[in-house]
């Protein structure tokens, strides 16, 4: 099972100063078998995603950016795509590969999500209230 939630591990990491904005931060697709919650705390090939198009670690994300939104601080990145990918993903973690690989949030799609040679797309929330992760 898979439930959206951002990790408690990744919350006391930034108490710690552990994340920072120079390093890489990728995203991982996996199957309906996964069980990943707010207590994964890194990520793990077990039931990642198989497929062409797809390489197992996921796919780094790009332009991170960082802001607030009333008393709301955000991180979000671009939407990652896959292109001429042929697969079936139920979920994603986001994690940091220059820390030991350390998980930051998972998200479940609510359904299997399926390309044939087509453009496989995660589509982020926009920045703001609706961040990928933010904290109040």
């Amino acid at each position: 099972m898979i439930t959206t939630e951002a990790c408690d591990s990744f919350k006391a990491d930034l108490a710690n100063g552990v994340h920072q904005p120079g390093d890489t931060y990728k995203i991982a697709l996996y199957t309906s078998a996964a069980t990943l919650n707010k207590s994964t705390t890194a990520y793990s090939a077990t039931n990642e995603v198989v497929g062409s198009g797809y390489t197992g670690g996921g796919k780094v994300l790009a332009n991170r950016t960082s802001g607030t939104s009333g008393d709301i601080a955000y991180l979000d990145w671009d939407d990652p795509t896959w292109a001429m990918s042929t697969l079936t993903a139920r979920g994603c973690l986001i994690y940091n590969a220059s820390r030991s690989n350390k998980a930051l949030a998972v998200f479940d799609f609510g359904s299997d999500v399926v390309s044939t040679n087509g453009t496989f797309t995660v589509q982020l929330p926009p920045p703001g209230l609706a961040a990928v992760l933010r904290f109040e």
